[in-house]
């Protein structure tokens, strides 16, 4: 009767389950195939790859060390222009912009990455346990949720921020990652509450399996395709938050270079200094790194998307 049970569970789930949960060959590429459609996400794609390449191997791709100050090239303290030994030019204190730039998108990056990483682990564990458990529990979390939601997230950012003074990598994606995680844990809730209900989970719970192994085995891989767009589509947010508390004097500190400090002085030098290449360079990238997520984000959704899966 057992093994009775098992293999009606089994069959009651694969009709429904989800292609990431199923995993059969094949499943993989027709995702890809539905992908490459898309062609301002593989666009996108592409140039995110570029970004991440350059940043890994900034010690070999950039041309100067960012942080070396260049007295000759930045003249009574003037930034110099772009030119064919310093393609983006320099800021006043000399210092290579096209090295500041590729070694700002390891900061950038990677606060986007671990915030939205940590974002994602605890949305996800505490959307799956509102969603499966319901009642008191559910609306405990949620209503947890809610309060954090109503707190304006700038605001509340720089003042946890102002309680620390190292604001490294770790701490500014911490932080971020911490106002982060409710969208996803209402997006994971809501997944939950449709998938509890199949035909595949009411078996697993007729021959006796325990609630983490339904959570685990069963709903939790069948909400992976939400989940992985809802990550894609938060690594810009996160990047943009990352920029702007830079920007203010609350994010990564100077000398370290981030596309958000290296625009914390640029509308001075472009008003005073007509140096107009200390603004663009960095907010070109912060513009191309979350056009390009958001591209990436849209062709995952309609690939991952259930409606679209007979071709």
């Amino acid at each position: 009767m057992a093994s009775e049970g098992v293999e009606l569970a089994e069959l009651a789930r694969a009709p429904e389950g989800d292609v990431l949960a199923e995993r059969r060959p094949g499943q993989w590429a027709m995702t890809w195939r539905r992908f490459r459609r898309h062609k301002m996400a593989v666009g996108g794609l592409a140039v995110l790859i570029l970004m991440f390449l350059a940043a890994v191997f900034a010690p070999v791709v950039a041309p100067y060390n960012p942080n070396k100050q260049d007295r000759i090239l930045a003249r009574f303290g003037e930034p110099a222009a772009p030119s064919l030994a310093h393609p983006f030019g320099s800021d006043n204190l000399g210092r290579d912009y096209l090295s500041r730039t590729i070694y700002g998108a390891r900061v950038s990056l990677m606060v986007g990455f671990l915030s939205t990483g940590l974002a994602i682990a605890a949305g996800a564990a505490l959307g799956a346990v509102a969603g499966y458990a319901g009642r008191w529990i559910d609306m405990l979390v949620m209503r947890f949720a809610d309060v954090l939601l109503a707190f304006p997230p700038l605001l509340f950012l720089m003042a946890a921020l102002s309680t620390f003074q190292s604001r490294s990598v770790v701490v500014l994606s911490v932080v971020i990652g911490v106002i982060g995680w409710m969208n996803v844990a209402r997006l994971i809730r809501a997944e939950f509450l449709s998938l509890r209900t199949r035909e595949y989970t009411e078996a697993a719970r007729a021959v006796g399996a325990s609630a983490p192994s339904i959570v685990f085995r069963e709903l939790l891989p069948n909400a992976m395709g939400p989940l992985i767009v809802a990550a894609t589509l938060s690594i810009p947010g996160a990047i943009l938050l990352e920029s702007t508390l830079s920007f203010l004097g609350f994010g990564i500190q100077p000398p370290t270079a981030s596309w958000g400090n290296m625009l914390n002085r640029a509308f001075p030098e472009m008003r005073d200094s007509g140096a107009w290449w200390i603004g663009v360079f960095p907010g070109a990238m912060i513009a191309l790194a979350v056009l390009s997520f958001n591209f990436v984000g849209d062709g995952l959704r309609d690939a991952l998307d259930p409606r679209s899966r007979t071709g």
